[in-house]
């Protein structure tokens, strides 16, 4: 067996990750039916054995902890909250720059 290194997607946040495989392929599909279809980043690269920056697929598992109903209506709600925030800042921006815009075109006018 050799070692990979790969970059996932767990729980939202991108993790290096180390798994033990015989080819890079035996590696992705690995990764892929542990973590998911779409987990993988950056594809498994065979590394040397001092190389220890990175979990393995076994820890990269345990990090994953589904939310109860009360949790996931408490991030749902506070998802929209910092969505709507970020349009509200957005659009605030947008009107400034367009008042500021008026305000030249009038000056350049005279």
């Amino acid at each position: 067996m050799k070692k990979y290194k790969a970059t996932v997607r767990v729980g939202g946040s991108a993790v290096n990750t180390i798994v033990f495989a015989d080819s890079p392929i035996h590696a992705k599909l690995l990764l892929q039916y542990s973590l998911g279809m779409n987990c993988i980043i950056s594809s498994p690269v065979q590394t040397t054995n001092e190389d220890n920056d990175g979990i393995t697929i076994d820890e990269a598992v345990a990090t994953i902890k589904p939310l109860t109903p009360a949790q996931a209506r408490i991030k749902s709600l506070q998802t929209q909250k910092d969505n709507s925030n970020k349009a509200l800042k957005a659009e605030r921006k947008r009107q400034t720059i367009q008042k500021a815009q008026q305000t030249i075109y009038n000056a350049s006018k005279i």
